[in-house]
């Protein structure tokens, strides 16, 4: 061996160290987006099955919402697994090196939990809450949950709330929750104002929001107003409504929504 050949030995091999190292990262958080991608699909999923459960039922009654819950919570175990899965390639730090690959699927899971959540209690779930859904049997959190995904995803919750009190105006008892919904997104949007500084793209969040809300209380102002011009049996009113609720969403709120 030459005096050149050692001399760069040394230097090669630190290269070839570089080269695993990458090689490791890029293959990590390849799988890690992949994973995120099948998380988020499988939620929307389950979003998109709260909405026909609850939407299938010819009044709205609480039973109804619980019964939804539980179908949504069923399949969400299946995205439960995946974050198992996951938890693998997330031990230690590696967590928040990956966090921006993993962040959408979290909060869309979070977006999917708190709907079900709301259908069966009527409340915000907590951040513990959804971090002890993302747990073994023994408790030990998967990885760590961020506030901020953790917002971020109940900030989504919003956008479903406002179609869940859309669709619900048209049915028995369907007008007093949708003002129960409004004022709901109400109290959120103004909760979540004061961690906007701090969160990343939480202010975009609550612009869209807003526009939830918007739409909220011109129906409910919309099926007020017409109600108030007749006095007729809860039954009727409710036809009446139904036909409102059907020109108010042909005329922009569902295109709007879109």
């Amino acid at each position: 061996m030459t005096d050149m050949d050692s001399a760069t030995s040394p230097i090669l091999e630190a290269f070839e160290t570089f080269r695993v190292e990458l090689d490791d990262y890029n293959d990590r958080r390849e799988r890690l987006i992949k994973a995120s991608r099948d998380a988020t699909n499988l939620s929307k999923k389950v979003i998109f099955l709260l909405h026909r459960v609850v939407g299938e039922a010819s009044a709205h009654e609480p039973a109804v919402g619980k019964r939804a819950a539980q179908r949504g919570r069923e399949k969400l175990r299946e995205v439960q697994n995946l974050f198992a899965k996951m938890s693998t390639e997330l031990k230690g730090d590696r967590y928040w090196r990956y966090r921006w690959q993993v962040s959408p699927g979290i909060q869309e899971y979070t977006e999917a939990l708190s709907f079900a959540h709301y259908l069966e209690h009527g409340t915000l779930i907590t951040l513990k809450q959804v971090e002890e859904s993302l747990s073994d049997t023994s408790g030990i959190p998967y990885f760590p949950m961020s506030a901020s995904d953790y917002l971020l995803g109940v900030s989504d919750l919003m956008g479903e709330l406002m179609r869940y009190a859309i669709s619900s105006m048209s049915k028995r008892g369907g007008r007093q929750k949708a003002a129960e919904i409004g004022a709901f997104v109400r109290n959120c949007k103004a909760d979540f104002e004061m961690f906007t500084p701090n969160v990343r793209d939480l202010r975009k969040k609550q612009f869209v929001t807003g526009q939830s809300l918007e739409k909220i209380e011109d129906a409910n102002y919309a099926v007020v107003v017409r109600c108030s011009e007749f006095d007729l049996p809860p039954e009727m009113l409710d036809d009446i409504v139904s036909q409102t609720v059907s020109t108010v969403h042909g005329g922009g709120v569902d295109a709007a929504s879109k």
